[in-house]
């Protein structure tokens, strides 16, 4: 039923309040990408509690957490694990890297070279890993947030463009409003410690199974065959841009139906609505578009271009 994912989603909601301050847009992308089974891009400035408020939500849903801080030195073993020769019984033992676990946070994906990049592809796509030939499996909730700083770029590694597209989800985390950064200062006051989540009551979800059981909702939601050809619309309209040089592959299209499957169940409804649509066509779009150079020259941003193009594209009645 509907209300069971709106209901799941309330919860996490609340209990994420008691962390995080503000955020509502980038935490329900966030929730949309977990229940649309796919992964995100969560780009922001150092500061804006993207490590929190992925930890914190890993303990509301009952998930086991990894981080990776991706450093020019990480090699690809070091994310999915190596197969270990034990001496004592001349056999080889596997040992698992941080990639087996529930949700992983990529910190700073961009900061590490291609190669090692690459070593999420599988597991992002595929939801296992190849070690020696051998192929293990992930857990069935497996989920990448990856995070990218937008204001430093000496020695980094800017993803390409097929593993961007991996990403179901682009998040922008923005500077708080006044408002909830004085809450911010004041909860630190009253003795609020983000080292110290332990101490906080964190309510988790009563129901361990929860995650998977809202996926399967977000999948019986309905799309009519109207709203179905408004989204393949949007897509093919980034391809025909003048300001564009690559629109959006056949995967977003995808993303778009899967990401506003989610949208509709967390807002209560079995059906999706031209309005889920288009609330989330940023974050699944800006992502997958290259502009021209004399467009981005200019200051046209992919952001706008979409802003554009949902004005353009005629909303099914």
């Amino acid at each position: 039923m509907p209300e069971t994912v709106a209901s799941t989603v309330e919860h996490i909601r609340t209990e994420l309040r008691k962390v995080i301050v503000g955020q509502d847009d980038a935490i329900e992308h966030i929730l949309i990408a977990l229940l649309a089974e796919g992964h995100a891009l969560v780009e922001g400035v150092p500061g804006t509690a993207k490590t929190l408020t992925v930890k914190t939500l890993a303990r509301i849903i009952n998930a086991s957490f990894s981080r990776i801080q991706f450093t020019p030195d990480l090699m690809p073993s070091d994310i999915t694990g190596t197969n270990v020769f034990n001496i004592a019984n001349s056999t080889f033992s596997l040992r698992c890297g941080p990639v087996f676990t529930d949700i992983l946070l990529a910190d700073e994906i961009n900061r590490t070279p291609p190669k090692t990049q690459a070593a999420l592809l599988e597991a992002m796509e595929e939801r296992q890993v190849t070690i020696d030939g051998d192929a293990h499996k992930l857990s069935p909730i497996f989920t990448v947030l990856a995070t990218e700083n937008p204001i430093e770029y000496e020695g980094t590694y800017p993803l390409p463009e097929a593993q961007l597209d991996r990403f179901q989800l682009k998040i922008i985390l923005t500077y708080p409003s006044a408002e909830h950064e004085l809450e911010v200062v004041s909860r630190w006051n009253d003795g609020f410690n983000s080292r110290r989540l332990d101490q906080v009551d964190i309510q988790p979800l009563p129901d361990p199974d929860a995650i998977l059981h809202c996926r399967a909702e977000v999948a019986r939601a309905r799309m009519e065959p109207g709203v179905q050809q408004y989204a393949v619309d949007l897509v093919r309209r980034t391809r025909a841009h003048p300001f564009i040089h690559y629109g959006a592959s056949p995967r977003a299209s995808v993303a778009l139906l899967l990401c506003s499957k989610a949208l509709a169940a967390i807002r209560g409804r079995e059906f999706v609505t031209p309005d889920d649509v288009r609330d989330v066509a940023l974050p699944v779009l800006r992502h997958r578009l290259t502009l021209h150079a004399e467009a981005e020259l200019d200051g046209v941003t992919t952001d706008s271009v979409i802003t554009d193009i949902l004005k353009a594209v005629e909303v099914p009645r």
